[in-house]
């Protein structure tokens, strides 16, 4: 049986895909803004200047290797910060603004 391996990224069973050199960066952080911005490893680099080259193809292979994982990692993050906005209270500008039928 063929078993890839991915330089640069590492999973732990149970947890996200994470960069090895920074652990707190996860593929799925990357790979958001792939798809929010349709940017290349290259612009990936340049929008992140702690990325290297390698880790941006590496994420990105991944990526591409793993995408429902990694499809279903956002889906959940996004679930998760809309659940927790909607509990928060609003802020006194968000009220004045929604009662002139602003927002």
């Amino acid at each position: 049986m063929l078993s890839l391996s991915y330089p640069h990224i590492e999973k732990i069973e149970h947890q996200p895909a994470r960069l090895q050199r920074i652990p707190r960066i996860r593929v799925a952080q990357i790979v958001m803004d792939y798809l929010a911005y349709g940017w290349s490893a290259e612009e990936l680099c340049h929008q992140h200047p702690y990325l290297t080259p390698a880790e941006a193809h590496a994420t990105m292979g991944y990526y591409f290797d793993h995408q429902d994982e990694i499809d279903q990692e956002i889906s959940q993050e996004w679930q998760d910060t809309q659940a927790s906005m909607a509990q928060a209270p609003k802020s006194p500008f968000y009220i004045r603004m929604k009662a002139r039928g602003l927002l």
